[in-house]
């Protein structure tokens, strides 16, 4: 059984979806006015993980994760490039698939944007305002935020908190509100921004309603999951609980997931403070599977700190990884006199797996997860070594690791790279089987290194390597 920690009820409960077999899940997707840093992959990169292991339990899961192409920030952006609001969201809806897609993240099921649901959103404020919840002021809509008795129960921040908090604030949203705690659904038009038609003159969507609108449009009154970065617990899905459970009277969502954030420093990465590095440029520098796979390195709750070196640790451990798949696959193919079967091996190959779900049920423990794919590569690297093997045992290690791998977004290739370690090594093993007439095996670690462009000369000192132009 899965368990996922519940933010709403700060603890883990076991998975029930509302519909067997079937996942429910929105995730709030970016607000595209720039190219998105490592910070923002986080969320879609820890969501698609939990989308994947979904998957690999066996569950068809409907994912929506939506584009907020309307925003204060995509508004001022178009103004400096001197270009229309839909030219910027076009352009970077295209350069966020550009990254995410490298990472190896899967494309939603759907993905809305605001633009494409406008009269949603309008009939649903007006659905609001019908119920009491809402009301309109010179042009504006803004949600009764007392009328919800259960408002801050996902965040735990009372409305004195609040009360206290917005005391002090003046201006002239603030004069058009009944209260200081009320929050704009709907924003009047101002001169020279986007605007649509409505009952209440033309303006555009708030912030917080198109996810209500779009979540239930696409999956229903209620959800099985709603997931996003922490920054967002409050007040955007505060704010989406009242909006919709106020309309729909029903729970909107029964599981809330929040990840943490990428720091630097041990600060949080952000384009406001400065300290971001762009998906784009490290692309052009690292391997995106190394990016994908230091995301897998933490749990998905915890922060996670940036760093040069941890990405070329992420890089060295995948290559093991990769290795060990490649030097399988070499001994699979001349595997022809090899062992039928070794039911030990076999248990223990079953008990990486049961090792593995065990972990990933428990809130998606990505971190011991990969420990599990270590632990079976040493297993593998191990088994490699002796001078026979069963091909069954090297198909269903190298089952596990693609399945395994196929969870943390890696799609797993025999690398073409060996590291300096793993070449001394398969020398110490070729010497070894050498003076134990095991000239099969001899003969198979001098092809493959011959095929890595691994260039052996036997000296009086022993057996010497480099690598080939």
């Amino acid at each position: 059984m899965i368990h996922i920690y519940n933010t709403l009820t700060r603890k883990k409960e076991t998975f029930v979806p509302l519909e067997e077999g079937k996942v429910k899940m929105y995730v709030c997707g970016p607000t595209v006015y720039n190219y998105i840093h490592i910070g923002n992959a986080r969320s879609t990169v820890a969501f698609d993980t939990v989308r994947r292991y979904f998957t690999y339990r066996g569950y068809d899961v409907d994912y929506v994760s939506n584009f907020t192409d309307v925003d204060d920030k995509i508004i001022r952006a178009a103004k400096e490039l001197g270009q229309t609001a839909p030219e910027v969201a076009d352009k970077f809806i295209d350069a966020f698939y550009a990254d995410t897609l490298a990472l190896e993240v899967k494309k939603p099921t759907h993905a809305p944007r605001v633009m494409e649901n406008i009269p949603d959103i309008i009939a649903f404020v007006e659905a609001l305002i019908d119920k009491g919840y809402a009301y309109e002021s010179e042009g504006d809509v803004y949600y009764r935020t007392r009328r919800f008795e259960k408002y801050g129960s996902l965040s735990r921040i009372s409305l004195d908190d609040l009360e206290l908090g917005a005391s002090n604030r003046v201006g002239d949203e603030t004069d058009k509100k009944e209260d200081p705690l009320d929050f704009a659904l709907w924003k009047a038009a101002k001169e020279g921004e986007i605007s649509w038609d409505s009952p209440w003159g033309k303006g555009r969507p708030g912030w917080h309603i198109e996810c209500s609108v779009m979540a239930t449009k696409y999956l229903g009154d209620t959800i099985d999951i709603h997931a996003g970065g922490q920054d967002l617990a409050f007040p955007h899905h505060e704010n989406e609980i009242a909006q919709t459970e106020a309309k729909t009277h029903k729970t909107f969502a029964n599981y809330w997931m929040h990840n943490g954030f990428v720091t630097m420093n041990e600060e949080k990465m952000s384009k406001s403070i400065g300290n971001v590095v762009l998906v784009k440029d490290l692309r052009e520098k690292h391997d995106p599977k190394a990016l994908r796979f230091f995301m897998s390195t933490a749990h998905y709750r915890r922060p996670i700190n940036y760093s040069l070196d941890a990405i070329e640790e992420a890089k060295t451990n995948l290559n093991r990884i990769e290795t060990s798949y490649f030097n399988a696959s070499r001994r699979l193919e001349q595997a022809e006199t090899a062992l039928d079967s070794d039911s030990e091996k076999m248990d223990q190959l079953e008990a990486f797996k049961e090792e593995f779900i065990r972990h990933m049920d428990d809130d998606f423990q990505t971190q011991n997860g990969i420990t599990v794919v270590y632990d079976l590569v040493r297993f593998l690297n191990r088994y490699l070594e002796e001078p026979e093997v069963s091909r069954v045992v090297l198909e269903f290690a190298m089952q596990l690791i693609e399945e395994f791998m196929y969870v943390f977004g890696i799609t797993i290739e025999a690398t073409n790279d060996l590291l300096d370690d793993d070449i001394e090594k398969l020398i110490e093993e070729r010497e070894t089987a050498r003076k134990e007439r095991q000239f099969q095996r001899a003969d198979e670690i001098r092809d493959l290194l011959k095929e890595k462009n691994i260039i052996l000369e036997d000296t009086p000192q022993g057996v010497r390597w480099k690598r080939g132009e």
